[in-house]
């Protein structure tokens, strides 16, 4: 089946949610970042992209009801003494959608906004199209002024079909770049996109450019590889496991989903994240990237070598881990992992 008009939505919407957070993220003060009630940070354009990426999903796909998988809701932007927060959110929401002269004459209310973030409140599950929506992954990094994302793929009976990632400040040419590089650092904003079967491709997020067919690395000489995790404490457990496979160079630290399109292009040969033992991970945060790497012909997987499973609804039904990384690459990964994992008296 062909996935070309759900595509072309995602690609607008996505792309006017990261227009939206470019935004923000230029002139966010840290007076301006809330605290949810799980204690993780959100901002304006955390509610003001899920609520773009609603609105234009539904415009562009109706009469098809919009079932949407999303990290955010209205119960903090409903309480007494957010209104002016969420005034401030919905003049975004207007302005953005006015930016693009198909939605130039759109009205948008506080209401209209506030419905559409809580579009986002659907299960998913193994039937039917779900669409699964992270609207800024990797909030701490947006308020850092760093990497962040904007992660959106369609499921289609428990699978990944469509998936479309903006990361607003990801360098065109590699995520893996030294800091002082000017060069790569003002020259920034990749869309990229992919559909089951059909590859995986970036863009510029300005659009000026056609659209280049990614691959996953070639290199098989670990000692020459580059490996990503999340921008956190070291954990003693990736270090060990790239001791075992020869990698010499330290971990290129990320935020958010921008490492699953990092290695979609060959800028590292792996990425690993592992959490608290019992920890589920929402499928938003994988969803998107995990669909651009294994179209650019990579693999994404748990401990035990199992394709994450999206079927289950919002959590991923996995072993402990996730594995990022090439096929040629996989078998020697997943090995070091299990003894590292076996020292260290960690249990899958």
């Amino acid at each position: 089946m062909s996935y070309e008009k759900e595509l072309a939505a995602a690609k607008k919407a996505v792309s006017l949610a990261a227009r939206l957070s470019q935004r923000v993220q230029k002139t966010l003060l840290q007076s301006e970042v809330w605290t949810k009630s799980d204690r993780t940070p959100v901002t304006a354009a955390d509610y003001g992209s899920q609520a773009v990426v609603s609105l234009v999903l539904a415009r562009e796909l109706k009469p098809v009801t919009l079932s949407l998988v999303a990290e955010e809701d209205t119960g903090d932007l409903r309480k007494k003494g957010s209104e002016v927060f969420l005034e401030g959110i919905t003049k975004l929401v207007r302005e953005t959608l006015a930016s693009d002269e198909s939605y130039a004459d759109s009205t948008v209310s506080t209401e209209d906004v506030l419905n559409a973030i809580d579009c986002g409140k659907s299960q998913g599950g193994s039937s039917g199209c779900h669409w699964v929506l992270d609207p800024i992954d990797g909030t701490r990094g947006f308020v850092r002024g760093e990497q962040y994302a904007v992660g959106l793929a369609l499921l289609v009976e428990g699978k990944v079909v469509v998936g479309v990632m903006a990361c607003p400040n990801l360098p065109l040419s590699s995520a893996v770049v030294e800091r002082d590089d000017k060069s790569c650092q003002d020259n920034v904003g990749c869309l990229f996109f992919a559909t089951t079967g059909s590859g995986a491709y970036v863009q510029p997020l300005n659009g000026n450019s056609p659209p280049q067919e990614v691959r996953v690395s070639s290199n098989e000489n670990l000692e020459e590889a580059k490996f990503l995790e999340s921008y956190h404490m070291p954990i003693p457990l990736h270090s060990s496991i790239a001791k075992k496979l020869g990698i010499t160079a330290l971990p290129v630290r990320i935020d958010s989903q921008a490492k699953y399109a990092a290695v979609s292009r060959g800028d590292a040969e792996m990425y690993l994240r592992f959490t608290l033992v019992g920890y589920r991970e929402w499928i938003w945060d994988h969803a998107a990237g995990s669909i651009i790497t294994t179209e650019a012909g990579g693999v994404v997987c748990d401990v035990e070598g199992t394709p994450l499973d999206f079927s289950k609804g919002k959590r991923l039904d996995h072993k402990r881990g996730i594995i990022v990384t090439t096929k040629k690459l996989k078998p020697l990964i997943l090995k070091a992992v299990k003894e590292s994992m076996e020292e260290e008296n960690l249990c899958v």
